[in-house]
């Protein structure tokens, strides 16, 4: 062979491998990202002849598919709509729109993502029809639909965790809407609902519950800043604080207790009896000895500054850097600059109540065929180490002396240890507070970690309480989970 021939054989040889290579990514390594991308009208199209797979809770079907007369062959329908629509989302393939669980897991329940790559093969073989994978949910039913019902009338949001997994019990948001109405495959209609939605002042397309607006944390707050001084090493529950009627930080505002009298009688204050009671003032000052550094590294172990993907996207709760000492102070009570979903505080009850482990949520436990077969399975993840268990026993202990006897007793249930604190948040002089509760129970062995909050003051301006209103929303979902 010339010297000539073997330069070109080498020359086409890499041309074939580069050719082989380029083909073996665009038909394996990056057949999703293809299947899914908006432009690719073919996969579109051919997608409307495959049966959209399930949504499934507790064995029954939230989402499903039915067949339709028209071009698109099926017609997706939603059981109880309003109450998993920030679960489920909507899909609609006349306006090619998908949100929610629809969107996260649209190439399993399509049909056209890699984990059906084999059952379809097998089916084209067999001449069976082509039909998309369905999703098993982590969700419980009968503590979602205690969660919905008992935000009816309100605006606000419940998340529901299982503390030793992360597995999310529950997500409900308040208003609600129908996720058939936007389905419809009249295009005109589903537009003119969506606007309609869209515009309503009361925002029923937010999924409040890790997302919209977020809000001040209050009191709930007060477990981070409890935490972060437990971790510290130079703090314990029985540290001691002084306990004036009213406090001002550093270069600050007057803060006083929401009563305008001390944290009881003494001329000092337990961190311990200041999260009972739910004093601001001393948690103040321990907010200020402790530092934004101190609290931010706390609170961020919890999940705070945190892009998490559940698999939905949640908007990160935020403790932000560079604080003062008085805006320090403030985020000791969750005032000022701290603002937080109902998810977050959760994770915050659920990794206290799991011996200050926090577990990464997730939403899904299975990508399964209609033959049951999975085709994928999720598992638990470990998110973050935020207190050693002895730390997290002795703040636990306090938070149940809080709902026995103290400031959270709305969310007290007969025969059980339930951990908990309530927040009411201020947002501005004249405007209405922010309704909290985050806890778990029971709390020698959680099964379940719940954090509530109720906007706009719960119809109450500023004379409700998140002991009043968001503390027995909490209290259904616990009895819920725990078959009470």
């Amino acid at each position: 062979m010339t010297k000539e021939l073997r330069r070109l054989s080498f020359v086409v040889l890499v041309m074939f491998l580069s050719l082989f290579l380029a083909t073996s990514w665009i038909q394996v390594i990056d057949a999703d990202n293809l299947a899914q991308n908006a432009d690719n009208t073919r996969a579109r199209l051919d997608s409307f002849q495959i049966q959209r797979g399930s949504i499934i809770v507790d064995g029954t079907a939230i989402a499903s598919s039915t067949p339709s007369t028209d071009r698109y062959q099926y017609q997706r329908m939603y059981a109880d709509a309003a109450m998993w629509a920030p679960v489920t989302g909507y899909f609609n393939p006349v306006l090619d729109s998908r949100t929610g669980i629809e969107q996260a897991f649209n190439a399993d329940l399509s049909g056209t993502g890699s984990n059906a790559f084999f059952s379809e093969i097998e089916r084209i073989l067999s001449g069976q029809p082509q039909q998309g994978l369905s999703v098993e949910l982590t969700m419980n039913a009968k503590a979602q639909r205690a969660a919905y019902e008992a935000l009816q009338g309100l605006q606000g949001a419940v998340v529901a965790i299982e503390p030793a997994t992360g597995r999310i019990l529950a997500m409900a948001s308040t208003p609600g809407y129908d996720t058939n109405a936007l389905a419809v495959h009249d295009a005109d209609a589903a537009n003119a609902e969506h606007d309609r939605l869209a515009a309503d002042p009361t925002k029923p397309l937010y999924n409040r519950a890790i997302a919209g607006n977020l809000n001040p944390p209050g009191s709930t707050f007060k477990v981070v800043v409890a935490a972060a001084a437990l971790a510290s090493g130079d703090w314990t529950l029985e540290s001691t604080l002084p306990n004036p009627a009213r406090y001002t930080p550093p270069g600050g505002k007057p803060i006083s207790n929401a009563w305008g009298g001390t944290c009881g009688e003494g001329e000092t204050a337990t961190i311990a009896e200041a999260l009972r009671l739910s004093c601001n003032i001393p948690m103040a000052e321990l907010a200020v000895e402790l530092g934004d550094k101190q609290i931010r590294e706390t609170a961020e172990k919890f999940g705070f500054n945190t892009e998490l993907e559940i698999p939905l996207a949640a908007t990160p709760s935020s403790y932000p850097s560079r604080l003062n000492d008085a805006e320090t102070a403030l985020t000791g009570f969750g005032q000022g600059q701290v603002i937080a979903t109902p998810l977050q505080m959760a994770m915050v009850a659920a990794g206290v109540g799991n011996g200050g482990a926090v577990m990464k949520p997730r939403m899904a436990d299975a990508v399964i065929g209609d033959d049951f077969a999975v085709h994928q399975q999720f598992t638990d993840e470990a998110f973050d180490q935020v207190l050693d268990p002895d730390d997290a026993a002795a703040l636990t202990a306090v938070l149940v002396e809080g709902v026995q006897s103290g400031a959270a007793t709305g969310a007290r249930i007969d025969g059980v240890d339930v951990a908990g604190k309530t927040g009411t948040a201020q947002n501005g002089d004249d405007l209405p507070y922010t309704l909290w509760f985050t806890g778990f129970a029971p709390a020698d062995d959680p099964q379940v970690a719940v954090a509530v909050v109720v906007e706009d003051g719960g119809g109450k301006g500023q004379s409700g309480t998140g002991n009043e209103l968001a503390a027995p929303i909490a209290k259904k979902v616990i009895e819920a989970v725990l078959g009470r």
